[in-house]
């Protein structure tokens, strides 16, 4: 049974290209990519072992074989980042003292993070946990996102939103990319392998999509969100993310990209200007 270290190596090496780290073609072949001939050689381990790691047969590498295969491959800093965590947890799998029983991320809000939010109004910000759910927010996030249909729900949730809500296809100018995003950050929830959210209610509702980008461990750029607003206005915003570690989750802050952003959201907290909800 392969693991989430071993789909990881597997899908990078397919999307290497051997001429862009200097080796010779060698030949057409059935599969895109590196051979794991070239990758064990570039890692310094036998092709039998790397094997073994990509088919889910050796849980535990070690740590400096985890960071030889990062330099074979190439891999940028949040691509390290996220192979050694999955190093971690499939060899969790593997271990004599099993893992806790997955929990579900918290959804309260510290009262402290609640007055942060306070002090960035009028500012466009939310608090989210690693499944999507949207726990807290701004006025001025509920201006930009109230008419996109993403706080309808009594529990919002944006990873549900853009892979069961087709609005979302319109409202997300590059949706393939926020899908990605939303998909990678289900790795990082504390019950992202056993989640019975993910298994029982999402994935049934996301399909086969879903399925697929949560194993292709596409690690996201998250470089400039473009919205095409149900209002008929172009928004495009640059994010600074803020980890609540103690909490697992999220502090978003949305800051308008161009000028005529910043025009159209003052438009937008005009009175009666879309559907706006109050915070969480």
């Amino acid at each position: 049974m392969s693991t989430p270290l071993g789909d990881f190596i597997r899908t990078k090496r397919d999307s290497v290209q051997p001429e862009s780290l200097g080796l010779p073609e060698r030949g057409r072949r059935r599969s895109p990519g590196l051979r794991r001939l070239d990758l064990a050689a570039r890692a310094g381990i036998s092709v039998e072992y790397l094997t073994r790691i990509e088919q889910g047969r050796d849980r535990n590498p070690s740590v400096s074989i985890v960071n030889a295969l990062a330099d074979a491959l190439s891999l940028d800093p949040a691509e390290r980042v996220h192979l050694r965590y999955l190093a971690k947890i499939s060899g969790g799998e593997c271990t004599a003292h099993p893992r806790p029983a997955p929990t579900s991320p918290a959804r309260e809000v510290r009262p402290t993070i609640r007055e942060t939010l306070r002090l960035l109004e009028p500012g466009i910000a939310a608090v989210s946990n690693r499944l999507g759910y949207v726990l807290a927010h701004t006025p001025g996030y509920a201006s930009v996102m109230g008419a996109s249909g993403l706080l309808d729900a009594d529990a919002p949730n944006l990873t549900r939103y853009v892979f069961t809500d087709p609005a979302a296809r319109t409202f997300f100018v590059d949706w393939d990319v926020i899908a990605d995003e939303q998909a990678f950050d289900l790795w990082l929830a504390p019950s992202a392998e056993g989640s019975q959210w993910i298994t029982s209610e999402l994935g049934p509702l996301a399909g086969p999509d879903f399925t697929k980008r949560l194993n292709r461990h596409v690690v996201p750029a998250r470089g400039v969100l473009r919205l095409d607003h149900p209002s008929g206005r172009r928004l495009d915003f640059n994010r600074e993310t803020l980890e609540l570690a103690c909490d697992d989750q999220q502090l978003v802050v949305f800051l308008p990209a161009d000028e005529a952003t910043a025009t159209s959201l003052e438009q937008l907290r005009r009175p009666g200007t879309g559907r706006l909800r109050a915070i969480s």
